[in-house]
């Protein structure tokens, strides 16, 4: 699929924490609600824990799940630049031992 103007871009980041107690993972999640909710051009935003799941298609290894949609490209764009979702980082990168951002075009139907 050619991305266009009306096409959706769906932002799922997995967060594998050093610290992997409830309390670490909440912490991340209210950092979340904090820091990258209300951003412009936001269609959809949604945060929490790795889901009680062990099939063997399962990807468990992850302890927080983000998922952001964005209206278009150029909303994920100036979300990535925008000084809340840079504060984000600067105050949690600290306690990720892993990452995992994957980033999709998206037609809705």
């Amino acid at each position: 699929m050619i991305a266009s103007r009306d096409t959706l871009l769906v932002h799922n980041v997995y967060f594998l924490l050093h610290d992997r107690s409830a309390q670490a993972r909440q912490k991340l999640i209210d950092d979340c609600k904090k820091y990258l909710t209300g951003h412009p051009g936001t269609v959809f935003f949604a945060v929490g824990t790795v889901a009680d799941l062990d099939r063997p298609v399962n990807d468990r290894d992850f302890d927080v799940g983000l998922h952001v949609i964005f209206e278009n490209r150029k909303a994920h764009d100036d979300y990535q630049v925008a000084p809340r979702h840079i504060a984000f980082v600067d105050a949690n990168k600290p306690k990720w031992a892993k990452v995992r951002v994957f980033d999709s075009d998206a037609e809705q139907s």
